[in-house]
């Protein structure tokens, strides 16, 4: 987890960045609709990968699809501590039991 975190402090300390220069300032000029679009482009490379068998493939995939997971939290306002909570407040619970006790939406 800590590759993670420096991670997310990375993502933090270059969101105000030069966007011809960082990635994540970029990627923060465009907005979060892209952000959240290159979270899902990246899923499904990941999923891709790991369908095909490719171990290395799925091993890239998935750092890039945790990047582009911290950025759009980042963008949101959400911590990886928080993340790592509501982790932390599920473990021990079924799968299936954490769902079904979820509010129903109308």
């Amino acid at each position: 987890m800590d590759s993670l975190a420096r991670l997310e402090q990375t993502i933090l300390a270059r969101r105000d960045a030069d966007p011809a220069t960082s990635y994540v300032a970029k990627l923060r000029v465009k907005g979060r609709a892209k952000m959240a679009q290159k979270l899902g482009e990246e899923a499904v490379e990941t999923v891709i990968a790991a369908i095909e068998g490719d171990k290395a493939g799925l091993t890239g995939e998935a750092a890039d699809l945790l990047f582009h997971l911290l950025v759009l939290l980042a963008d949101s306002g959400v911590s990886l501590a928080e993340v790592c909570a509501e982790l932390d407040r599920r473990e021990g619970v079924s799968g299936i039991d954490e769902k079904a006790a979820r509010p129903k939406e109308d």
